[in-house]
């Protein structure tokens, strides 16, 4: 099965997508609307201008006593009297049907060409053709028929150059561009921000999880907004019925425990208080009975401990007690047990109790061997906490080396001991993820390597 985009896996990335989808969608749609808008009030005022010159045109139209069409006097507006200024008028008709009867000085030597289109008497057409100077014009006009003259009709015509309409537009166009474009910035920033605040919780409860998992705290702390809060209430619950469900396995694996071993020690003591065969055979069996209880009772335990969340235990501690226990086990042998870069910082994860069965298994196994010293050093790879116990005894060899982690098996039957060390710890390792390795040590003898995932 392919894995799922980015994109349907990262709830930031989704609402990121539909906030930067919806505002620039709204802000070229208000882009388009404004610069229509601008456009058509640009094209309006142009056109109401272009009526007030008309009117004024019509109003100075007149017929001369002898019939010819002239103006009482020159339009008001100075561009009409310069050349090519881009305002523009015009006067068609008469009785000849002359293009251009009467021009503005701004038409030079040229005429307006009118679209042959119908008028009737007083109507308003308005058109854009082509004017002097490879421009385009807005032209308005109007047909008139003179009360000295009603059978003559006269078309009266203003024109404007479009590019006074197409420059304001453009203008208008590119700096709403820019300041839609800023906006739409601002609000892209204001939706990572609002994003990244809405999800601060999500990454609080994170860190708080985090804490838990790592031993820092047994709870999920802190002060959640009430559509988070629900969740963290629920996680809380499941952290304190995991907490007590371990406690209930661990109580029940001590009483277990004890109401199996008491009666094996009234058997115990009743096999030595007698000297037959069948008494010695019921105290080896009786041992026997109890080192598996204490296997299988530490197996359970760290079962349990795994599923507990926020186990972290210290590892200097332990090493340092069990150290002060196996010199005095072992101080007839006056070996020299040396600690080395076991920094204070260094914890796994896991029970207390648990990792001083795993360390004192190894370590007395180290000691029994060891012909004058054992070392033990430690540290972090991989996140995972590795302790190397090493002793400058006789070692073992590779066949041996996997032998003596079965239950059991015994490298030397003549060493004390039940064969069950190395098996439970590498057994316990196993149940917290980690495990356990036989090496060569520097010192020539066995290096036993514990790996537990790291706090």
């Amino acid at each position: 099965m392919s894995p799922r985009p980015a994109m349907h896996r990262s709830l930031r990335l989704r609402l990121l997508a539909g906030s930067l989808v919806w505002i620039l969608a709204a802000v070229a749609i208000a882009g388009f609307l404004l610069a229509d808008l601008f456009s058509q009030h640009v094209r309006e005022r142009v056109d109401a201008e272009l009526n007030g010159h008309l009117d004024q045109l019509t109003a100075l139209f007149d017929i001369a006593p002898d019939g010819t069409a002239t103006l009482r006097m020159p339009l008001s507006d100075p561009r009409l009297s310069r050349p090519y200024a881009g305002l523009y008028w015009q006067v068609d008709g008469g009785p000849a049907g002359t293009i251009g009867l009467l021009r503005s000085r701004s038409l030079w030597d040229t005429a307006l060409a009118v679209p042959g289109d119908a008028l009737a008497d007083g109507e308003v057409h308005v058109h854009d053709v082509p004017g002097p100077d490879a421009s385009r014009l807005r032209m308005m006009e109007r047909l008139i028929r003179p009360a000295e003259h009603p059978d003559t009709a006269y078309r009266l015509i203003v024109a404007l150059d479009t590019r006074q309409i197409d420059e304001p537009v453009e203008e208008f166009s590119t700096l709403l561009s820019i300041a839609l474009g800023v906006l739409a910035l601002g609000l892209i920033a204001a939706a990572v921000v609002q994003v990244g605040v809405g999800l601060a919780p999500l990454k609080r409860m994170r860190a708080a999880l985090g804490a838990v998992r790592d031993g820092h705290a047994r709870r999920l702390e802190g002060d959640y907004p009430q559509e988070v809060q629900p969740l963290v209430d629920e996680l809380n619950t499941l952290l304190a019925h995991d907490e007590a469900m371990v406690e209930r396995a661990r109580t029940q694996a001590g009483n277990l425990a004890h109401a199996v071993k008491t009666p094996l020690s009234i058997l115990a003591n009743a096999a030595r208080q007698d000297s037959s065969d069948l008494a010695r055979l019921v105290d080896e069996q009786v041992g026997d009975a109890r080192r598996q209880v204490d296997y299988h009772l530490a197996r359970a335990r760290a079962a349990a401990a795994v599923q507990q969340a926020g186990l972290k235990t210290p590892l200097r501690p332990v090493l340092d007690g069990l150290i002060r226990v196996m010199s005095r086990l072992h101080a007839e042998r006056n070996l020299h047990i040396a600690v080395a870069d076991v920094a204070d910082t260094l914890t796994c994860r896991g029970d207390t109790q648990d990792l001083q069965e795993m360390l004192g298994n190894l370590l007395d196994n180290a000691c029994k061997w060891a012909a004058t010293q054992v070392a033990i050093s430690a540290a972090i790879h991989d996140g995972q906490l590795a302790v190397h116990i090493d002793d400058d005894g006789p070692g073992l060899s590779e066949a041996q080396r996997s032998a003596v982690l079965a239950r059991g098996v015994r490298a030397d039957e003549h060493t004390p001991g039940s064969g069950l060390g190395l098996a439970i710890a590498h057994d316990l390792a196993r149940v917290y993820g980690g495990d356990l390795r036989l090496d060569t040590a520097p010192l020539g003898g066995l290096r036993a390597t514990l790996q537990l995932p790291a706090a």
